[in-house]
């Protein structure tokens, strides 16, 4: 029989219903391997009492006949998310001990289908990172390791999601995409991530790092799996202002394994210089595949992208800036004590914010002031709008865009840590489709020289999901991508 930690979301919910295991069976086998697997770093809290409590409710359910879609799935979620009554840190000092009484919709969400919460994994300190090692609890490892044996960044923010669901620590996973934060992970991880477009999840409950790119998604194993899990995340939320009122598809329903007919366009400016070798030859296969599969390929321009990493990292930190001031040790988390209040504050941000989170800070604060707003932050808004509206045409001559998710396969620690734009340059591609606001994928599609994960990216028109999905798990078949990590980290322990 296969192992109850290998099977996919979709397996395990036709097996729960079949009765040939329970769910507390299922979270008990994922418990036994969080436990075995701490040497990754993934978790920040352990909730297994909580998950068996859970498991069981999903079961009494199910005997009842009044299971949810996700009736005892085991769920890792990012740390970003509040959780009633569970530790909440956003990986950061500064949210030292902070324990919300109120649970964000996206989870709220996840627990009113009967999924399961084995706790809450790392991330990049408040979403700010592409590798997980300005985690204020440590950096987390990679579980795959390449043909040199050495440790690899499993990708940021969502690193710790990636890890946990790559190693089959938990089945599924919750992220956020700022600038690529799910995608990304999942390309170093070898695994199917789905930024919805902006509005289709709930930010409520999210600890926001740039509220007007911020977006929920999941991260899983197949792309069948995110296409169930996001069907339960999604769904309006008057609580967000800038949530959409409008239905959620069937994005399982979706999934009819045809894309013929489809235009797909491919963005020459995505070519860039530089880019390794194995990154373009990965991204011809899947032009390829998607030509065998009957689309029609579309060369098409986005004369803007040029632009979209500066621009990103103009919005990105001048909201940060604002959104991060609510942290002062008046109210929750950290507090440092000072002789008056605003040595207060000083001794509690520069304690409690990494030198990360304090560097974007710095330059949002830098680009939202009165001599530099209109030269800066004004200009890069104004250049996303241009961005955007280069998507605007190019999707009215094609129904999706392919593109590579990141320029290279899971880097060395530490390689890039003290190059900042080394490290930014990890989003060249993510970027611009969250400066748009438009739905984009990562499926894993092949394997480095070294043995490590690539991934390709799908993008499409704002709340065609189900299209990119469809074109998603097209090239999850062609790509036949079936590697995994080795258990090294159980063989250490």
């Amino acid at each position: 029989m296969t192992s109850l930690t290998d099977l996919t979301i979709a397996e395990a919910l036709a097996a729960l219903d079949k009765g040939e295991f329970t769910a507390r069976e299922l979270t008990g086998a994922y418990i036994a391997e969080v436990e075995a697997g701490r040497s990754l770093n993934a978790f920040t809290t352990e909730t297994p009492e909580q998950a068996l409590a859970m498991a069981d409710a999903a079961d009494a359910a199910r005997k009842a006949g009044e299971a949810g879609p996700l009736a005892g799935i085991p769920l890792a979620i990012k740390d970003l998310f509040c959780t009633k009554g569970v530790l909440t840190t956003a990986s950061s000092h500064i949210l030292d001990g902070f324990t919300p009484p109120y649970e964000s919709t996206v989870t709220s969400n996840l627990w009113r289908d009967g999924a399961v919460m084995l706790g809450t994994v790392s991330l990049d300190e408040f979403a700010m990172g592409s590798s997980n090692e300005t985690s204020y609890y440590g950096p987390v490892e990679n579980p795959w390791r390449a043909g040199d044996g050495k440790s690899r960044v499993p990708g940021g923010s969502s690193g710790g999601s990636a890890t946990a669901v790559a190693a089959r620590l938990a089945l599924g996973a919750t992220g956020t995409d700022t600038g690529g934060s799910i995608r990304q992970p999942a390309s170093f991880c070898g695994l199917a991530g789905i930024k919805p477009t902006y509005g289709r999840c709930s930010r409520w409950g999210i600890i926001a790092f740039a509220s007007s790119l911020d977006q929920a998604g999941p991260l899983a194993r197949t792309v069948e799996d995110a296409a169930i899990l996001l069907g339960s995340m999604a769904g309006f939320d008057p609580r967000d202002s800038t949530s959409i009122d409008r239905p959620v598809p069937d994005y399982r329903k979706a999934l009819t394994g045809d894309i013929r007919g489809l235009k797909i366009g491919i963005p020459a400016e995505y070519r860039m210089e530089g880019t390794p070798a194995e990154i373009i030859e990965l991204w011809d296969r899947g032009i390829q595949w998607m030509k065998d599969a009957g689309a029609q390929i579309v060369d098409i321009s986005l004369p803007h992208t040029q632009y979209a990493l500066a621009t990103y990292y103009v919005v990105a930190p001048a909201e940060a800036s604002s959104n991060l001031a609510r942290y002062d040790g008046v109210r929750y988390g950290l507090r440092e004590p000072g002789n008056n209040l605003i040595e207060m504050y000083e001794n509690t941000r520069g304690a409690g914010f990494g030198h990360e989170v304090q560097r974007r800070i710095l330059i949002g604060t830098y680009v939202l002031s009165a001599g530099y707003y209109d030269a800066y932050y004004l200009k890069a808004q104004k250049v996303r709008t241009l961005i955007a509206q280069d998507f605007e045409q190019a999707f009215g001559r094609v129904d999706a865009i392919l593109t590579p998710t990141a320029p290279s396969a899971a880097f060395v620690p530490g390689e890039k840590s003290d190059d900042p734009i080394s490290m930014y340059l990890n989003d060249v591609f993510t970027v611009p489709a969250s400066l748009a606001g438009i739905p984009g994928m990562s499926v894993p599609a092949g394997l480095s020289a070294d043995g490590l994960p690539l991934g390709l990216q799908i993008l499409g028109r704002p709340f065609e999901e189900e299209t990119v999905l469809r074109v998603g798990q097209m090239v999850e078949k062609a790509a036949r991508f079936d590697a995994r990590p080795g258990a090294w980290w159980k063989e250490a322990a």
